[in-house]
């Protein structure tokens, strides 16, 4: 915009109120919203603390009623008490602890100890009920607290309602508690859902199977401010949906044991409605003032800074495409940007020539790799070569020993040859990879009555660093089978399973004699990443399955 454009002082300074005022409204708009989202995070955050609190508190208690039960049961089902004496402590802490009315214990040695301050409730009452819970699913561990197998319900007995807790292991065996089951007055999870004084805004229920409310606290005492249509929920949800009574009620709930008891909890929706006239009071007033200007000052940043920073942000977008970009200088560009822009310039000409030294470091660490791989092959020829010269000069075992030798390190240096053949280090292929073997094993291990050939029918290629170990594998089963049976003939077998898969396998023309293979034969099936398919067995010398990435 230009302010010569006014032909008035009071045009020009209209405008440069405009100017002014407009990020006033939207600095205030922001603050409008911002204020509102806070108020509404914090109400939403405030309720859903207070459902976990609930969920906590439940669980607290829940856990410690267990503690208490596995505990007493633990030195109750021990075979040194007598449950007699078990009987009477039972009652004796019962009387003590108020509220606990009722427990059934039974050992893994069939011993049962039971004691009841209410006289309808029998030792045959108390086992069916044991009986019932322990075939419903059990709840599952809160925060990796391992008490075993635990199930919260509850249950009415001779017209009375009781909190059940039943805790089963059916797998002890020989000693030990097998079953423990405690009936507990509901009222002492009510205390559990104290809401202090002044709390009219919200009703919490701890609901259980079948929406049976197990305790709850709150002014509507009617339940008419729980939802229409039952939710039982995944985790911790909150939503909004009509109440028994009819209006729309904001409801939270949390999970508490799994897959039955949860906590649900619904609130007054005062403070949301406050929030939401106060965001309306803050946005209105000023956006209603300077709804113009907020026009004319969105033109005047486009025109003095938006497009110069656009300028900026293509040349560093097309650097990263076509890797050569520069940022145009404009006469009228701002000296802050222009001072931004010279940087960028500076910055993608320092990376040009960081890249290019990289790229020449690159080149010369592979030429580098590629030497000492060449010299590795050499060195392991000449190896090969030195101990088959050496071969000439020894005879039976020891010269068999240098055959062996030799085979090994033929093994290395056909692996390097192959991964090299173009000057770089690449995949090789498995069928040429073993033939070569094959060869090798018939010309250094095998006597003029044996006989080792191959069938591989695959073009799978596998890495230097696992190509190898498999050559090694091949090389060790077969001279052990053609050191231990004369006359044998051998085959080495590679088909496709899929086109990730191979299967390698050995096969003998008759029945031979397996030993157990040498300590290094899992390390060599580790470093190959194979599986056993089949263990030698008669004529098989075993079968082993490879995933390659070809």
């Amino acid at each position: 915009m230009r302010l010569a454009r006014f032909s008035t002082v009071r045009g020009r300074l209209l405008a440069l109120l405009i100017a002014i005022a407009v990020p006033v409204a939207c600095a205030t708009a922001f603050a409008a919203y911002a204020t509102y989202r806070a108020a509404v995070a914090t109400i939403e955050a405030a309720q859903l603390r207070a459902v976990d609190d609930f969920a906590v508190r439940t669980r607290v208690w829940y856990r410690g009623a267990s503690r208490a039960l596995l505990a007493f049961g633990t030195m109750a089902s021990d075979p040194r008490v007598d449950p007699a004496v078990c009987e009477e402590a039972g009652l004796e802490a019962m009387q003590r602890a108020s509220g606990f009315h009722a427990f059934f214990l039974r050992s893994a040695d069939g011993r049962i100890c039971t004691a009841s301050l209410n006289a309808d409730l029998s030792k045959e009452t108390l086992g069916d009920v044991a009986r019932q819970l322990a075939k419903l699913p059990s709840v599952a561990n809160w925060n990796g607290a391992d008490l075993g197998r635990i199930r919260y319900d509850q249950v009415t007995l001779a017209g009375r309602r009781y909190l059940a807790i039943l805790m089963a292991d059916p797998e002890t065996a020989g000693r030990g508690l097998q079953e423990a089951l405690l009936l507990t007055a509901p009222e002492l999870l009510e205390n559990v859902f104290d809401l202090g004084d002044g709390r009219r805004d919200m009703n919490v229920a701890l609901i259980g199977r079948g929406s049976d409310i197990v305790a709850n606290r709150g002014d509507d005492a009617d339940m008419n401010w729980l939802p229409q249509q039952n939710r039982v929920p995944n985790g911790r949800e909150r939503w909004t949906a009509p109440s028994r009574a009819g209006p729309d009620r904001v409801y939270s709930a949390r999970m508490v044991a799994d897959p039955d008891f949860y906590v649900i909890a619904s609130f007054d929706d005062g403070p949301a409605q406050a929030a939401r006239l106060q965001f309306f009071v803050l946005l209105l007033a000023p956006l209603t003032t300077l709804a113009l200007l907020c026009v004319v000052y969105l033109r005047a940043i486009d025109k003095h800074c938006a497009r110069w920073l656009r300028g900026i942000e293509a040349a560093a977008r097309a650097r990263a495409s076509s890797g050569r970009a520069r940022v145009a200088l404009a006469e009228d560009m701002p000296s802050d940007i222009r001072s931004v822009a010279e940087a960028f310039n500076a910055m993608v000409d320092e990376q040009e020539v960081r890249q290019r030294r990289l790229q020449t470091a690159l080149d010369d660490n592979r030429f580098l790799v590629r030497e000492l791989h060449h010299r590795v092959k050499n060195s392991l020829q000449v190896v090969q070569s030195y101990i088959g010269l050496s071969k000439r000069d020894y005879r039976d075992e020891a010269r068999l020993a240098l055959a062996d030798a030799e085979c090994r390190v033929h093994v290395l240096s056909a692996a390097y040859r192959f991964t090299l053949a173009d000057g770089e280090m690449q995949p090789v292929r498995v069928d040429l990879f073993l033939d070569d073997v094959v060869t090798m094993i018939s010309n250094l291990i095998r006597s003029r009555d044996q006989w080792v050939t191959s069938r591989i029918d695959t073009a799978a290629t596998l890495s230097v660093d696992r190509i190898i170990p498999l050559g090694f594998l091949v090389a060790d089963v077969a001279s052990r089978a053609l050191r231990s049976t004369p006359s044998v003939r051998i085959t080495v077998n590679v088909v496709d399973i899929d086109d990730d898969t191979i299967e390698v396998w050995l096969d003998a023309d008759r029945e031979i004699s397996h030993g157990a293979p040498p300590r290094i034969f899992a390390g060599l099936l580790a470093q190959i990443e194979a599986v056993q398919t089949a263990e030698p067995q008669g004529g098989s010398l075993g079968r082993w399955r490879v995933r390659h990435a070809s």
